[in-house]
């Protein structure tokens, strides 16, 4: 039973709820087996962390639960030096090393750099949806896609990049995505990107700097690009970061930077159609649009887990966890903990508080929130403008990390 929360075909038919439930009154931590998954060696296991409390406590404890020592990554690197290389990752650095690279980006995502945004990313949502059937997992794609090339000063006709190297990364676990190769047209960085390209080989890490090579050499061509200009890569020259910082933080923002919202979109729109009470609630009350997209961040969590590693010998929850153990909390269980949000299984747009863990707690918490927000609200109030209903089964990530969508075909008609 305990091997099926780390196996990823567990979460090809659906995120397991139940077991989630029943760990959390029986084992709120305990080991979790790591089983070898196809080309995929085995790992040592893990501590899992079920519970809300446990979990907020874990994130918000970096002296003893590390994102540096190990990664965030369930999978550890293949060698040394892939650890070596991912530890340079804001995400994966403590306290002040963290705050220091955060620093650095926090300009482009504070409340007054994102209101300058709102209206331009109202528009964009308002120009994604026509009247018949499409995969709204694709439609919704475009707004993360634009929003990011357009914080970056990605050229428009490289925007598909970011949107392939987000599915190799996340959804390498997936043999749809794993490969996906979709941008074409591109320009000159794009091709020198394309040129280099590695070829996929089973069983390599897609996060490691080789398996990354595209990615890295389009970072410095736009990097060269960006010499002078105001965004976020100009602020990334201009932080004093080493070689590796830069290809990392560039790595952070091009698959982090619009994976969350890949996910959370599509889930949104799902849980609104698998309860369409709510969706009707939602447009009698146009109001409850900002409760509704953390009710919808809470029901589908876009990512689902996150690792950390133990600094020290200590007990959590009752077990005694040894310095150097995996730890990893699944935002999915917390998020319907019981002893936090009641009746946690039902669907509830006017639920407050809603403590979910969706963005994370601690110094971790998630950059990029605010602007993630602005985006839900933007494509749900559009989409409280057109009847949308089901034309065929969703079909989900196989992906023990992110929570996602890969197709979600709806029939689309305009109210007006």
């Amino acid at each position: 039973m305990l091997e099926e929360v780390f196996l990823p075909s567990t979460y090809g038919a659906g995120v397991p709820y139940e077991l989630f439930a029943t760990l959390r009154r029986q084992s709120p931590v305990c080991r979790i087996p790591e089983p070898e998954v196809g080309p995929w060696r085995s790992g040592p296991g893990f501590w899992g962390v079920f519970g809300h409390a446990d979990v907020k406590h874990v994130l918000r404890t970096p002296s003893d639960f590390s994102s540096h020592l190990g990664a965030t990554q369930i999978r550890d690197p293949d060698t040394p030096a892939d650890l070596a290389f991912v530890q340079a990752m804001m995400l994966n650095t403590d306290p002040p090393e963290h705050s220091r690279l955060r620093r650095i980006v926090a300009a482009a995502f504070t409340p007054r750099a994102v209101r300058a945004l709102e209206e331009t990313i109202a528009a964009r949502a308002a120009r994604l949806f026509a009247a018949g059937r499409c995969d709204f997992v694709e439609v919704a794609a475009d707004l993360p896609v634009w929003t990011l090339a357009h914080v970056m000063g990605v050229p428009e006709q490289d925007r598909r990049l970011l949107y392939d190297w987000a599915s190799r990364v996340i959804g390498y676990q997936d043999e749809e995505y794993a490969h996906l190769s979709t941008a074409e047209d591109l320009s000159p960085i794009g091709r020198i990107a394309v040129a280099v390209r590695p070829e996929r080989r089973p069983g390599v890490n897609p996060r490691s700097r080789a398996a990354l090579a595209d990615m890295f050499a389009y970072a410095h061509a736009l990097a060269a690009r960006s010499k002078g200009r105001d965004d976020v890569m100009a602020a990334m020259l201009d932080g004093g970061l080493t070689e590796a910082e830069f290809e990392n933080m560039f790595f952070l923002f091009a698959v982090a930077g619009n994976e969350t919202l890949r996910n959370g979109i599509p889930g949104g729109l799902l849980c609104l159609l698998e309860h369409p009470e709510a969706m009707e609630l939602l447009r009698a009350r146009p109001e409850l649009l900002a409760p509704a997209v953390e009710e919808m961040l809470r029901f589908w969590p876009p990512v689902m887990d996150f690792r950390r590693t133990a600094t020290r010998d200590l007990e959590l929850g009752g077990q005694p966890i040894r310095a150097g153990d995996k730890v990893v909390v699944y935002h999915a269980s917390a998020n319907r903990d019981e002893t936090v949000f009641p009746d946690p299984d039902r669907f509830d747009i006017t639920r407050s508080p809603n403590d979910h863990a969706s963005f994370g707690f601690g110094p971790h918490v998630c950059l990029g929130a605010h602007l993630a927000r602005t985006q839900m609200r933007a494509v749900f109030a559009e989409l409280l403008r057109w009847d949308v209903r089901l034309d065929g089964e969703p079909v989900r990530l196989v992906s023990n990390f992110q929570n996602g969508l890969k197709h979600l075909p709806v029939l689309l008609e305009s109210r007006s």
